[in-house]
Formats: structure tokens, sequence, C-alpha cells
């Protein structure tokens, strides 16, 4: 039976559900089987207006952004006891929205629980600080909140990176509006329900799924908006950086990346083989982190290939809700065949697949949107399978002769997410570390990351750093006050 959605779903603006401002609804596919899943409300640009005053009114009416953030602290604290309650049905709900397995969108939402708590201990924690000024004066800085703040949403782990930007924005004090990507809006728009449950007064945060060329332009353009953020694609990114930039708008863009897995030759290569796996097949690989270019030393290349297309060859694929289920499928069937066409270029410029590259053609999968984890060697650098983020669960791999070879070879990439090194070396893992031109580095570890780290990358991969303490700061202003106290000035 094919899987639904009991209901059907509106966009949250000023704490109501309503309809979009011309009618339009969207029908949802499960990505499992193409079949209809729910129909959810199309935003416009006249929604998003509406939610900009709505966010905006509610900033400058309600006591959200006034107190001293013990109010928004326990809010926050109520919203992820909340979700904890009910944790299973989100799962359930991202898994037949996003297609991933059952077990990741469980972590996924662990993951967001966790985000809220983390934030919600810093609510009350702004704080600004006194500045050392000559004479008889005293200076001080106060930390506010920008106001209305706008977030753009991808639509690979759809809570979780919706989340992890809206905590610390609401935590600062901040009104928001949301957009969800269009694919996959349903958690945020159950989320937004959650959120007046837990006593967050209407219109701080507002959800509007749409077309970000519409929807998400709009919310840009809006004189009230005070901050984006957003994660997604360079080319959307850098339309959306011109506009902010022409109000000077805070900026946070994270972009994607194409990482690098450095393995050198006293690398544990069971370990090495099982996080791989990991790095590049957990969510289809549909990861702005994937760990999606495999370099090995070149004396471990053979059996660290051979450990990695055999756990490629053997992955479960299936339905996100079924049983065992390893991998599922891409978001939509033109993912899929984006995936598809980056691996008909590998081999064009020579590359060898060694597993996988094609869809799984037997049924029930074959009317899903399920590509085969694939590896491919020998693909030239210069390819665009080498040098482009392909998005899917497709491992590209390589093999470097010493350290320096390596290093270049991890570093030759428009992007500079997230790269990873494995040594049992303490000394060589600090050195590698350094020299990578990557936001962050794992050694001896699968992509791994958590609300207290930052998140963020260089190159190509974006501006800004997501997560930490001073992702509050971000979402504030930084005001100062001179005060002559008097005697005279000196």
């Amino acid at each position: 039976m094919a899987a639904t959605v009991e209901r059907t779903f509106d966009l949250c603006i000023g704490g109501r559900e309503v309809p979009g401002a011309r009618g339009e609804r969207r029908t949802l596919l499960d990505p499992a089987s193409n079949t209809p899943l729910t129909e959810v409300a199309v935003g416009t640009r006249d929604d998003a207006k509406a939610a900009m005053e709505a966010a905006d009114t509610a900033f400058r009416e309600s006591d959200w952004a006034t107190d001293d953030g013990a109010r928004r602290a326990k809010a926050l604290w109520k919203l992820a006891g909340r979700l904890e309650a009910e944790a299973e049905p989100f799962a359930r709900l991202e898994t037949l929205n996003m297609g991933k397995p059952l077990r990741e969108s469980r972590g996924d939402i662990a993951y967001v629980i966790r985000t809220l708590e983390y934030f919600a201990g810093l609510a009350d924690k702004v704080e600004g600080e006194t500045v050392p000024v000559p004479g008889s004066r005293f200076d001080y800085t106060l930390r506010e909140p920008l106001g209305v703040t706008v977030h753009i949403a991808p639509w690979n782990y759809p809570l979780l990176l919706s989340v992890r930007s809206v905590a610390p924005a609401l935590a600062a004090g901040n009104a928001v509006v949301l957009k969800p990507a269009s694919l996959t809006p349903l958690t945020a728009l159950s989320f937004a329900r959650l959120v007046k449950e837990a006593g967050v007064p209407d219109g701080i945060l507002n959800v509007v799924p749409g077309q970000g060329a519409e929807v998400g332009e709009a919310l840009v353009e809006d004189p009230r908006c005070g901050s984006v953020t957003f994660t997604g694609s360079g080319e959307v990114g850098q339309r959306l950086a011109v506009l902010a930039a022409r109000r000077f708008l805070p900026t946070t863009l994270e972009l994607g990346g194409k990482g690098p897995v450095i393995v050198l030759a006293d690398a544990d290569v069971d370990r090495a083989a099982r996080a791989i796996g990991y790095g590049i097949f957990g969510n289809a690989g549909q990861m702005c982190w994937a760990a999606s270019r495999l370099l090995v030393h070149e004396s471990l290349r053979a059996p660290l290939l051979e450990k990695v297309r055999a756990t490629a060859e053997r992955l479960k694929l299936g339905p996100g809700l079924a049983d065992g289920v390893e991998m599922g499928p891409l978001v939509s069937a033109a993912q899929a065949e984006t995936v598809l066409g980056y691996i008909d270029v590998a081999r064009s410029d020579g590359g060898t697949v060694v597993a996988g590259g094609a869809r799984a053609a037997e049924e029930p999968l074959r009317a899903g949107n399920f590509v085969r984890p694939t590896v491919i060697t020998d693909v030239p650098p210069g390819s665009r399978a080498v040098r482009e983020e392909i998005f899917g669960p497709v491992l590209v791999v390589d093999s470097f002769t010493d350290l320096e070879d390596g290093i270049r070879k991890a570093n030759d990439t428009p992007y500079g997410l997230l790269a990873a090194v494995w040594t049992r070396d303490l000394g060589t893992a600090h050195r590698v570390a350094r020299r990578l031109e990557s936001g962050m580095v794992v050694v001896n570890e699968s992509p791994t990351t958590y609300p207290q780290t930052p998140f963020g990358g260089f190159k190509g991969s974006g501006l800004g750093f997501e997560q930490s303490p001073r992702a509050v700061e971000a979402y504030t202003r930084r005001k100062n006050v001179l005060l002559q106290l008097g005697g005279g000035r000196r």
C-alpha cells in the first residue's frame, strides 16, 4: 500500500494556519514510490509579505525580545520537551517526506531536540560588556536582537537544518520567518504547531513554503528583514547574497562541499572503510558535508577500495519505513536523474565504476528514486564528477604517493566544508588539519558535529558559521554606550 499522510498542510502566519494567497496547493510525492503523499499550500509574495508583517508586529508588541531571556529559555525548553514527546511521529513524517531510513530520521529529530535544549541554555546569557575608557566616563555594550530574521532551509535535513538557525535566532529574541524547501516542508509546518503549544507568542515563528525565486527573494527584499540565513546551492546563495548586500544585511550561507577523506599509510583500514561508507552513503549521499572524495595512500588503495566496494554492494535499499533498510531513495526523480548524469560524466571521462552506477531496477524499487551506492575510480581530476557537488551516493576514488601529494589533492577543490583524515599518528593529524582548506576537519571519524561546535566552511562552501555559542551573537547587533559621569572632560 502506498504511504500517505493523514492531513493536508497550510502555511503558518501569525500563529494561524492559513491557505496561500492564490489558493494553490502542491501534491508531494513519496520518494520511495512516486505516489501522492499529501498536499501543501503554496506560498506567494503576498504570503511572504504577510509573514514579515506578522513577525515584525510580534517582535515590537510582545515581550519576547524585551525580558531578560528567561521566558525564551523556558519556551525553548518546553518546545524541546514537546518535540521529544512526539519524536516518533516526527521521524516517520520526515522519512515519508524526504525518503531517508527511519533510523536516520530518528537521529535527526534527536539532534533537533538537543539543539533546542542547547540554545535554551543560552537564551538568558546574551550579554554585553564593559569597556575601560579614560577619564570620568563609563562605556558599555549591549547585545540587541536584529528584529525579523529570515531562514531559508534545504530539503536534505528538513527540520534539523531549519532549527539549526531558528533556535539561536529565537534565543536571541528575534522573530523568525522560515521558508522550508518546497519538496520537504512537512516537519517544519508541524513544528510550528508545537511552537504555539510551547507558549511562544503568535507571529514569533512563521513558516511559508513556496518557490524560492518568489517567496525566498520576497522575504530577503522585504524592508523588515534583519538578516538572511540560507543553506543550499551556490548559485542560489550568490543570488541571495547580492540581494542582501543591497541593504548590508548580515548573511550566513552554507553552500555545500566536496569533502576529501585522506587515508594515510598507517590508518586503520577496517575503521576507515566503515566511516567512509557512512560518510557518502548516509542519507543517500544527500549531504553538504558528504565524504565524497576518497584520497588513499597508494599502499592501501587495493585493500581499502575492496572494503568500500563491498560496503556499497551489501547495503540494503528500500523505503525508509521498511525494516532493515540502510539507504533510502533520493528525494525526487529530478535529483535521481542529476546523480545518474554525473555518473555518466565520470564514465565518459574515463572513470571505472566498481560498484553501483545505475538505478535499482528490481521491484518495487524501480518505481522510486533509488540509485545504487556507487564507487568510481580513475576519474580525471578535471572531471565535473570530481569538481562539482553531486549530492548523491557517489564516491570518487584517487590515490596519492606522499603526504604533500595528498594534501595538494585534498585542497584542489572549489569547496572547503569538511575534510577527514585517517592516521594513527597524532602529530601528523594536527599538522594535516592545519593545512587543509576546510572549515571543519575530523580525524579518525565519520562526518560528525554537535550543537556546541561551529559548523561552516571556506571558499565556495559559504560564509559564516552556525552552531556554537557564537551562533546566538550572529543574530544580535552590538550597540556601544558611552556616559560622561561628570567632573569635566579629560
